[in-house]
């Protein structure tokens, strides 16, 4: 109790008082949709915390999260979407890593924001399924997905833009989507353990206190999407995009000025 009271300690205090609001509101949407918590939490949680430790932090946190929503809807993965995914997606992760360093990653970062508005705005305003796209539109998907997953842990997006016009069915998205965050997140906590960024008693006593929250913000998120119609949920989807978009190009624009 005392090494707990005393890394607490550590964190000031109106980051205690802001963190479980964006954990509860993150996890809420990712119950809903499958993905964006990353998106949403680590702009925010930077005004407090260096990248080096916000980023691992939702890396864990991501990984119970997506662990807990695809063992939940395991039956409705589309496995078929997934292994045409999965190839192209560990090669793009590859590639981002190569790139981490030498790609500038601020316009990398407003662009795909913008790219959640439009998206977001279309789905919204025109959420029906109007036939599926084209299978070889997971060559693009996987590749940029995963890139974007290696360097800044925001494939989220794409994988949802490209399932979104090639599956239905609202569980289905979801359980997919979750599933390949999950094998992204899993591959992307492996590689910081090795680094030694998980090596740190506040990061993991930050995770356990937080855990609890994500949990709660799961479970409504969850129930919620249970109670969406297809259509409705293509209309939540389109609003976690907005969200997304609007806190990438917030964070980008801002810092550049």
């Amino acid at each position: 109790m005392e090494f707990l009271t005393s890394a607490l300690a550590e964190y000031p205090t109106t980051l205690w008082t802001f963190a479980p609001l964006v954990v509860l509101f993150a996890y809420f949407l990712f119950g809903i949709g499958g993905f964006g918590s990353a998106i949403i939490m680590v702009p925010l949680l930077a005004h407090w915390l260096p990248l080096t430790f916000a980023v691992p932090l939702v890396v864990l946190l991501d990984l119970v999260a997506s662990s807990l929503v695809g063992r939940a809807s395991r039956q409705s993965i589309s496995m078929p979407e997934l292994k045409r995914l999965l190839p192209y997606f560990i090669v793009g992760i590859v590639i981002g890593v190569t790139l981490l360093v030498t790609l500038p990653q601020r316009p990398a970062l407003i662009a795909l924001g913008l790219f959640c508005l439009v998206v977001g705005v279309q789905s919204i305003f025109s959420p029906g399924f109007s036939g599926a796209i084209s299978k070889w539109w997971a060559i693009p998907a996987g590749l940029i997905g995963g890139m974007l997953g290696a360097m800044f842990g925001t494939g989220g997006p794409i994988y949802v833009v490209y399932l979104s016009k090639r599956l239905s069915d609202k569980t289905q998205i979801r359980a997919t989507i979750s599933t390949i965050i999950s094998i992204s997140t899993a591959i992307r906590a492996v590689s910081y353990a090795v680094s030694g960024l998980l090596l740190s008693a506040k990061l993991l006593v930050g995770a356990a206190v937080l855990l609890p929250l994500m949990y709660l913000g799961l479970k409504i998120g969850s129930r919620v999407h249970l109670s969406l119609t297809d259509t409705q949920m293509r209309k939540a989807v389109g609003v976690l995009l907005l969200l997304s978009g609007a806190s990438l190009l917030l964070r980008n624009l801002l810092t550049a000025t």
